[in-house]
């Protein structure tokens, strides 16, 4: 079998319109589609604590309830689903491994365009080997596309920019090649960001040109951008690509370009440090204040 798309599910608003979204993606990938519930969710229920008939029954009407979603938005998406034992966060990293990837629920922050991430989609994201999308609350099939005349949403219409924030200090083949694969299945357009910071006079050494305009510097990093980017355009030749180069701080340069966007691909790096998994500024950034789902890339 493929690997499917998960979605985990536990009730929430923020989690259901995940499944929405997970199906709609499934739909576009012709992949499975796996609607997992986690008994012991809460971080307050023991592990190990045997599961009652009251959870059963829950877990039973939650993944009902789902599917009866899932079956609203996407009617060719047959789902499946499971009920594993938590801890959530142990159990839904187990079920990344055999994913195409994992989609989670993200509470919106109320009047606020945004994220309020929970521990428990937090802590996936620092640790999954697999890539993770993070949907707010209320996220649904129109909000992907672009508006109608007259500013009504529609599902008739293109949909909007996929958006990739790329380091050029370190571009990771498989985030660039999730978002390229993102803008063809939506046949959108791909825009692609990178923000750079002039350096400092004190970290120029001996020879060093310190006195090179903004506008000059902006056209090397574009170049370099461009060329980064040539074997995907190469690659998927039906993408549509722009290309932005911005003079500041990556996380305000993603927050500007990701306003009105279907989708924004970041990456995180998979590390082994003492100190353990970190999610990044940038990408800690994207999950809290990005309105629109937001896929989190992991990358060596």
């Amino acid at each position: 079998m493929l690997p499917p798309v998960i979605a985990g599910v536990d009730g929430s608003a923020e989690s259901l319109a995940a499944a929405d979204w997970a199906a709609r993606e499934a739909a576009r990938r012709d992949r499975p589609l796996r609607l997992t519930h986690v008994w012991n969710w809460h971080p307050r229920q023991e592990y190990g604590e045997p599961v009652t008939a009251a959870q059963r029954h829950q877990a039973r009407r939650v993944l009902r309830q789902a599917k009866a979603r899932v079956r609203a938005v996407a009617p060719n998406v047959r789902p499946y689903d499971e009920q594993v034992e938590g801890p959530a966060t142990a159990a839904l990293l187990k079920a990344a491994e055999e994913a195409e990837l994992l989609v989670l629920g993200s509470r919106g922050l109320s009047g606020v365009t945004g994220f309020l991430v929970g521990s428990v989609a937090q802590g996936v994201v620092a640790r999954a080997t697999r890539p993770v999308v993070l949907v707010r609350a209320g996220e649904e099939a129109a909000d992907e596309h672009l508006a109608a005349p007259g500013g009504r949403p529609s599902v008739l219409t293109g949909y909007r920019d996929v958006v990739l924030g790329v380091d050029l200090g370190d571009p990771c083949d498989a985030v660039i090649e999730f978002a390229f694969e993102a803008a063809r299945l939506r046949d959108a357009r791909l825009h692609v960001v990178h923000a750079w910071q002039p350096p400092s006079p004190l970290g120029l050494g001996p020879g060093e040109i310190g006195l090179v305009g903004g506008p000059q510097r902006a056209e090397e990093w574009l170049g370099f951008l461009s060329a980064v980017l040539q074997i995907w355009r190469d690659k998927y030749p039906g993408v549509e690509v722009a290309e932005t180069v911005a003079e500041g701080r990556a996380q305000s340069a993603l927050l500007r370009a990701a306003s009105g966007a279907a989708l924004l691909v970041v990456g995180r790096h998979l590390t082994d440090r003492p100190a353990g998994p970190r999610i990044g500024p940038v990408t800690h950034a994207a999950i809290h204040h990005v309105g629109c789902p937001v896929a989190v890339v992991p990358h060596e």
